[in-house]
């Protein structure tokens, strides 16, 4: 008799209130499937907050706390230590936050926790911009991107969370993309098998804030893959690179020009986002090396 696979349970419930085509509750969707339902979640202000629903209703299928904006990673190291208190050490805690809340509102906590190392897992879904409130810039804006307070495109770099996160020398950081899904998955799941502070920095194509139609989340997920604006690799212990999906080198305006966000940028500030791009792969791709050598 042949054996029927069982289907994943869908921690995420039908009827949320996203935008068509969101990009953040698809990857919201993902990773609770791979955390499965016995957890506890932490959300705060944010898509995510949105996505998950106001008070009394919720979509998701698992206990949460709505924290404050500032404070997801202090959220969640509280409720794992109260868990512990309890002997309930297999409940994982699994914080959700945006880029506002990662990025520049909620750093200082965040860094205060992975330094405590601390046990619970925190995804940060960035749209590169805080989207709920009406899309101003933040942090993790790139360069030359519009916004709705960068109308002619934002003169800053984006912030290298990652490597901000590496330098804490935490057990477990890695990046992860919608249009990745095994990838996501097996990240997830190796997150969830270990202990202390795990990150996930989840990029998070917003339908509305990067000028997109409802149907393009995916494809534009699949391209910051592939031209290296967003590799997927996963660092463990602050020191051990490792590339996850050898891309395709497509040119950057690929990924750019499938964007309204983008569709000011002049020859020149293309190239010069072509040249960022190249120079951070070539450095990934040494990082990634030195470690198979130490192997």
């Amino acid at each position: 008799m042949m054996k029927m696979k069982t289907r994943p349970v869908e921690v995420l419930r039908r009827g949320h209130m996203a935008c068509p085509g969101c990009g953040l509750s698809l990857g919201m969707r993902m990773v609770l499937r791979a955390m499965g339902p016995k957890m506890v979640g932490v959300v705060v202000p944010s898509c995510v907050a949105v996505t998950s629903g106001p008070f009394p209703y919720t979509a998701l299928g698992v206990p949460a706390f709505h924290s404050a904006f500032e404070i997801a990673a202090p959220t969640a190291a509280g409720i794992a230590a109260a868990l512990k208190e309890q002997g309930k050490e297999d409940i994982p805690v699994l914080a959700f936050a945006g880029d506002g809340g990662t990025f520049d509102i909620g750093l200082q906590s965040l860094s205060g926790a992975a330094d405590r190392n601390e046990n619970f897992i925190y995804v940060c879904m960035d749209n590169e911009a805080y989207m709920n409130t009406g899309i101003q810039v933040s942090s993790a804006t790139p360069r030359y991107t519009w916004t709705g307070t960068s109308p002619t495109g934002n003169p800053r770099r984006k912030k290298q969370i990652m490597e901000i996160m590496a330098a804490h020398r935490m057990p477990y950081a890695a990046t992860a993309s919608i249009a990745f899904p095994e990838d996501l998955t097996r990240k997830i799941q190796k997150a969830k098998a270990m202990r202390g502070t795990r990150f996930i920095h989840m990029l998070s194509p917003c339908t509305t804030g990067w000028k997109i139609g409802e149907d393009m989340a995916v494809k534009v997920a699949m391209l910051s893959v592939e031209t290296n604006v967003f590799p997927l690799y996963e660092i463990e212990n602050g020191l051990s690179y490792t590339i996850t999906y050898s891309s395709r080198n497509l040119p950057v305006e690929k990924y750019l020009m499938a964007q309204g966000r983008y569709q000011h940028l002049q020859p020149d500030q293309i190239q010069a986002i072509q040249a960022e791009t190249d120079r951070a792969w070539v450095d990934l791709q040494g990082r990634a090396a030195k470690r198979k050598e130490e192997l």
